[in-house]
């Protein structure tokens, strides 16, 4: 079939990302949907992985982050190959698992975890040498609800404050937990940078779509942190590739809201 000027710089991006992984997911489509194969390689990569706001290593991380809110086992194991390919570490890639069961509950994150441990031997059959990366790291988790204040104020020093107005009379339990486990045990780690954290945090919201109020939160938390509006633009045009346009859509107009209200201060 006709294909366009995308077509060699897409394929030429996606052997550079996911490697033979992603070879063989094309060269499976050819002989039953040849169509599906070209836009795959036309729009998702020649377009779309052509950006630059996001590094290689980032955009894997948003692919992931997607892929594993929906529990898309075979996409996931193709984009286990292209974020270590990437540059990501064996430990970076377990703490945005780590992440996720906060987001998209334990269940997900097993199934993630269990998929990388099966995509870490296969390489290794292959002769290939992942960098396993810093060791779990954090500080003394003694006080983990202080922690997670002090983890939470980093994002918006007004979110505890709303947090406590709207659930501490009615379900105290809630705001500890979010406080200490989310905040004080996993964001507290050192193995990903706060704006890693964040870039995944918005992917996985963006794609489940039933959590407009958090995204909106941590589009703000990213811009607080260090992350620019196009990166965050990026990120949507990126979660149209694995979740569809009907969630890259409404990402948009959330972060387009945060935008606008940012302007009219």
């Amino acid at each position: 079939m006709e294909k366009s000027a995308r077509y060699p710089i897409g394929w030429n991006k996606l052997q550079q990302i996911d490697g033979e992984a992603g070879e063989k997911v094309i060269n499976g489509l050819q002989d039953f949907s040849p169509e599906l194969a070209n836009l795959i390689i036309e729009y998702a990569f020649g377009s779309v992985y052509s950006l630059d706001k996001l590094p290689n290593k980032s955009k894997e991380l948003v692919a992931l982050s997607s892929l594993i809110t929906q529990r898309a086992i075979p996409e996931m194991k193709v984009h286990f190959n292209g974020a270590l390919n990437t540059g990501n570490t064996i430990n970076e890639v377990k703490e945005v698992i780590l992440q996720m069961s906060a987001y998209v509950g334990f269940p997900k994150s097993i199934c993630a975890m269990n998929t990388f441990r099966e995509v870490l031997e296969e390489r290794k059959k292959q002769g290939i040498d992942d960098i396993e990366g810093k060791m779990f790291q954090t500080d003394d988790l003694t006080n983990l609800l202080e922690k997670g204040s002090k983890e939470l104020a980093l994002l918006d020093s007004m979110q505890e404050h709303k947090l406590r107005e709207n659930f501490e009379s009615f379900s105290p339990e809630l705001v500890q937990f979010i406080l200490e486990t989310g905040y004080g045990e996993i964001y507290s780690r050192k193995n990903l940078d706060k704006k890693s954290r964040q870039t995944v945090t918005i992917a996985a919201l963006a794609t489940l779509g039933t959590a407009a109020a958090q995204l909106k939160f941590h589009i703000k938390a990213g811009l607080n942190i260090g992350l620019t509006v196009e990166e965050i633009k990026e990120i949507m045009l990126l979660i149209s590739v694995y979740s569809g346009f009907p969630s890259a859509i409404n990402g948009m107009a959330i972060l387009k809201e945060v935008v606008n209200d940012a302007n009219t201060l």
